[in-house]
């Protein structure tokens, strides 16, 4: 479930056959592919060109639960928001659906990194602003 502070993006996207493996269901590598792809279109929605110059995220760890697969043809609907963000790290929620179906849950925690040191940099306000919805 979506936290009411939290910011959420998603889109549809359809199934087709390079998205599938040998079973004729999306690949689980497909999924995480999904899982990236969202993460960095609600970043680049998000942050002003000042901000993606000042900091970029890399991945510290992935965590995906499968419930379904999904299959040629059928349209699914890709959901994020970010969670807990403190230190220097950010978790990052990524649920994947078909109709009202959940196929895929993925929580991925992401490290904020100074582009001009290239070290990890705390998550200040300039970041947590535009994570959050303003109550």
């Amino acid at each position: 479930m979506i936290p009411d502070d939290s910011i959420s993006y998603s889109y549809t996207l359809k199934v087709d056959t390079s998205h599938l493996d040998e079973l004729m269901h999306v690949n689980n590598v497909v999924y995480l592919q999904w899982v990236n792809d969202i993460s960095e279109k609600h970043w680049n929605l998000l942050a002003s060109q000042k901000l993606k110059n000042k900091y970029f995220w890399v991945v510290l760890r992935h965590e995906l639960d499968y419930f379904r697969e999904a299959r040629l043809d059928e349209e699914l609907t890709i959901l994020t928001w970010v969670g807990e963000s403190k230190g220097v790290k950010s978790v990052r929620h990524v649920e994947i659906y078909k109709d009202d179906i959940l196929l895929l849950r993925a929580a991925s925690t992401w490290c904020l990194i100074d582009a001009e040191t290239q070290r990890p940099t705390r998550i200040k306000n300039d970041i947590l602003d535009i994570l959050k919805a303003k109550k």
